[in-house]
């Protein structure tokens, strides 16, 4: 099935889906149902956002939401910060954002669906060319840094990967974020 189709059955479903249900990602032939996160993700998505903002050149942006589209290769993606241009508002769509367009996207691990975002989208994002891709697992208290997109024998890949613990500064780019108030999941009742 082509991605057009498959983007029309995932708009389609989305029509049918209870109000948990926050959106849909697309990778290949796969439709990935979206819930709502929970407070801790937000929390974590909000301080790395305010961080960001303290940093950025006035032309770009942190912006929790919004989707991220490369029809071309079959992948929508509705990462949890993005960094854009101011400009990219601006303009007259209503279309997700385009990959050429993202200088950042970051993922905060999800507990039910950890291997999404740490397999099949760190795939999605290089394969998309996005430079730097931040993920954070607050299960283990870890941050994963991805950069250099570019191709490898088995397709495109991140070439470069740091590891950081929760509490230890994360280059990111241009730009430092401290993790000392980030906090891990709080452990099941």
């Amino acid at each position: 099935m082509d991605y057009t189709r498959i983007r029309a059955v995932a708009e389609d479903l989305a029509k049918h889906t209870p109000d948990t249900v926050r959106g849909f990602e697309i990778s290949g032939d796969q439709i990935v149902i979206a819930v709502s996160r929970s407070r801790p993700h937000e929390f974590i998505a909000l301080r790395i956002r305010q961080q960001l903002d303290q940093q950025l050149d006035a032309a770009l942006v942190a912006h929790t939401g919004g989707e991220v589209e490369d029809a071309s290769l079959g992948k929508l993606r509705r990462p949890d910060v993005i960094v854009v241009p101011l400009a990219t508002f601006a303009e007259d769509t209503m279309d997700p954002f385009h990959p050429r367009d993202v200088a950042l996207v970051t993922e905060v691990f999800s507990p039910s669906n950890h291997s999404n975002d740490y397999v099949e989208k760190v795939a999605d994002y290089s394969a998309m060319g996005i430079e730097l891709y931040l993920l954070v697992d607050p299960r283990k208290g870890t941050i994963a840094v991805f950069s250099d997109p570019g191709p490898s024998p088995e397709g495109p890949r991140y070439r470069a990967r740091h590891d950081y613990a929760f509490g230890e500064p994360v280059t990111l780019g241009p730009w430092l974020i401290d993790t000392s108030e980030l906090r891990p999941y709080p452990s099941p009742a």
